[in-house]
């Protein structure tokens, strides 16, 4: 970036619409990070092709949306201009810190990693579930991390530095897409997580983002200092708005620019909630289907078991009738005329004991059927969401 001299300014040209759109600057550290990244997720999709493993062409369209975003930021008029005029420096700050995050995000460069190398893959997923990356990707602190290093950079010497050193200003890049990216990751959960937080979770936070986007706007608008007034007089700028002016712009950028990038955010989160909405559905549905299969399976059980009681008496029946209307063996008291002996009870010849004739039914009678663990006998009338575990939090009665 040229510097102001004693002769005068030796800037840029004056920016205008035109120049927006058609000045480019070279930025080798960058180009040469966009095209690593480019490369190694095109090998990784040809890969995953020729596997036979499906790969949706709207993630490296995602994926490529991102880097596209990177290379305008860097390369082209903001990249160009970002150390010229403060509202350019402030566009830069949104497109490398929440719009390049979002679709790179969306590209789900972790789950084409850990496809395209399973073993390698394995440690990163155990590296991703592991305490310290729940720790350090808590709602909470990405946010907080998302909000401070802006705020850090535009209210500490760290806003000049980047125009005097090239390895501050590629680090300042770097520290502006990471946390972004983390923010997004963990939000947005189409890439392994620490921890999947629910979609009120992320609402909360989007919010709260908002907000901190909206605080950090305010407050380079309400500053009565300028930001970098040693440099920007310097500079000596001889076109375009006054240095308080370009300075009140550049807080409109990130306060109104922020809140709309994310728009996008929240579209992307519906729809994420949308498609796990059906697949939760769906897999409800055919544990529902099964649950009732195998009640019906349970019902029939217990219908055969129950007519093959009913039928199980009638066939002993005749036997017994048959031995006890039977004319008497030769040689026994009652075929020669001897009356039986009395019983010890005192109860009447031929007559039989309480005992035995409630003893006879319980003989003949089959076992009774299994029971089964099918709630709806217990309860027919309960509804089926309150004894799923998914949902018992939800209808508890307080």
């Amino acid at each position: 970036m040229a510097h102001a001299l004693a002769g005068g300014y030796h800037g840029p040209p004056q920016l205008t619409v035109a120049r927006g759109f058609t000045e480019w600057t070279l930025d080798p550290w960058m180009l040469g990070l966009i095209l690593v990244l480019a490369a190694a997720y095109l090998a990784g999709y040809y890969r995953l092709r020729r596997a036979g493993q499906p790969w949706s062409w709207a993630r490296t369209v995602n994926f490529g949306l991102g880097l596209a975003v990177i290379a305008i930021a860097t390369l082209g008029s903001f990249g160009t201009y970002f150390g010229v005029v403060f509202f350019m420096r402030s566009f830069q700050t949104i497109l490398l810190l929440l719009l390049a995050p979002m679709f790179l995000a969306l590209g789900r460069p972790l789950s084409m990693f850990i496809a395209v190398f399973p073993r390698a893959g394995q440690r990163l997923d155990r590296a991703i579930h592991s305490p310290l990356a729940r720790c350090l990707t808590f709602p909470a602190i990405t946010t907080l991390t998302l909000v401070a290093v802006p705020f850090v950079m535009y209210f500490t010497n760290w806003y000049t530095a980047c125009f005097h050193s090239v390895t501050v200003r590629e680090l300042t890049h770097l520290a502006l897409l990471a946390p972004g990216f983390v923010f997004f990751w963990t939000l947005l959960r189409v890439d392994p997580v620490p921890k999947a937080y629910s979609y009120g979770v992320s609402l909360w936070i989007t919010g709260a983002e908002v907000i901190g986007d909206a605080f950090l706007g305010l407050a380079v608008i309400a500053d009565t200092n300028l930001i970098g007034a040693g440099y920007y007089h310097a500079l000596a700028r001889p076109w375009g708005p006054s240095l308080g002016t370009d300075q009140i712009l550049g807080g409109g950028t990130l306060w109104i620019f922020g809140d709309l990038v994310g728009l996008p955010f929240l579209v992307a989160q519906l729809i994420q909630f949308i498609r796990e909405d059906e697949q939760e559905a769906a897999e409800i549905d055919a544990e529902l289907d099964a649950r009732e299969a195998a009640r019906d399976a349970a019902r029939a059980a217990r219908k055969a078991a129950a007519i093959a009681a009913e039928g199980q008496p009638a066939k002993s029946r005749p036997a017994t009738a048959r031995s006890t209307d039977a004319p008497p063996a030769p040689g026994t008291p009652s075929a020669l005329g001897t009356p039986p002996a009395p019983s010890s009870t005192g109860a009447p010849p031929g007559s039989s004991t309480p005992s035995a004739l409630e003893a006879q039914p319980a003989a003949n009678a089959s076992p009774a059927p299994p029971a089964t663990d099918d709630p709806d006998r217990d309860d027919p009338e309960r509804p089926w969401w309150e004894s799923d575990p998914r949902f018992q939090e939800r209808f508890r009665q307080v």
